[in-house]
């Protein structure tokens, strides 16, 4: 049942109004900040028959329509790429459909329906794109932190940098948020084991792919989560199979690689994790006007 109360209450309170126009702002300088680098804005994908596998389990979100079975968008991963062949830099204001599971429910990140901003570059390489994000957070905080009297720091460039293999080995599985809290600077896990990722980041040594995650200080977490891509048709299939896929699932996906994809990298950013970051909120959910909270109904 809908909580109608809880609901009306949540479009009253102080944290949800404020950090909505937090998040106007954010977007309006985000696409000042890439447009000023050479970006085009392209529509955002809603529905296809092509989405991200994602590599962890979430609830199926299909429709059939007139015998064709569509995904809800877990994110445009695939469209990206598919985006460089007629442009150089592509950005999309992404919604993204991830029905999670209830363990994800109280960790303050997690949203059943998000926004990322997603953005691809042809021919660039996973540190191109850790300059760009780092410069384009830093001149956002610059420009909504006077004006929303954000107690948010400036960040240093550049940001720290750390790989998986050492952070895992100093603080076990809950390596992110332990470094999330002692850390005072967003930074960086790089260099991801292969079996933590999906089959589209770029392998560059045995095991170890070509990608990153952007972590919050301060206990926030994860931010935005990016890398080089696979572009080359024979090793798509073979990282399919090595992940345990079938080939013959990704059909569409593979008869574009055929034809040729562009090499390329990019990343994507949390919209309300990055608006709860800037405003200090325990939750995600107030950092959207009709949350789809893990667990509850919404509307």
């Amino acid at each position: 049942m809908i909580d109608v109360e809880k609901i009306y209450s949540r479009l009253k309170d102080e944290r949800v109004r404020r950090a909505i126009g937090v998040q106007s702002a954010v977007r309006y300088e985000m696409k000042k900040f890439l447009e000023g680098q050479g970006f085009i804005e392209i529509p955002p994908v809603i529905i296809s028959p092509l989405t991200d596998p994602l590599r962890h389990n979430t609830y199926s979100a299909f429709i059939d329509y007139y015998g064709a079975k569509y995904s809800l968008t877990k994110s445009m991963i695939f469209h990206k790429q598919l985006a460089l062949i007629p442009f150089e830099k592509i950005f999309s204001f992404s919604p993204n459909i991830r029905l999670e599971f209830e363990d994800k429910r109280k960790s303050g990140r997690h949203l059943a329906e998000f926004t990322q901003l997603d953005l691809e570059i042809r021919d660039a390489s996973r540190e191109d794109v850790m300059d760009l994000v780092e410069n384009m957070l830093i001149h956002i905080i610059k420009e909504v932190k006077e004006k929303f009297s954000l107690d948010t720091e400036i960040p240093e460039k550049p940001f720290p940098q750390i790989t998986f293999k050492e952070a895992y080995k100093k603080y076990g599985e809950n390596f992110e948020i332990e470094l999330s809290r002692k850390m005072q600077n967003p930074f960086w896990i790089v260099d991801m084991p292969l079996e933590r990722r999906e089959f589209y980041d770029r392998e560059y040594r045995k095991g170890i792919l070509r990608d990153m995650d952007l972590i919050y200080p301060h206990g926030f977490g994860e931010a935005a989560s990016g890398g080089e891509r696979e572009y080359k048709y024979e090793r798509i299939v073979d990282r399919i199979k090595r992940g345990g896929y079938r080939p013959e699932d990704f059909t569409l996906y593979l008869e574009f690689a055929k034809r040729g994809l562009p090499r390329s990298a990019g990343i994507g950013i949390g919209i309300e994790r990055l608006t709860r970051y800037l405003c200090r909120l325990d939750s995600v959910e107030y950092a959207a006007l009709f949350p789809k909270v893990i667990g509850e109904h919404g509307i």
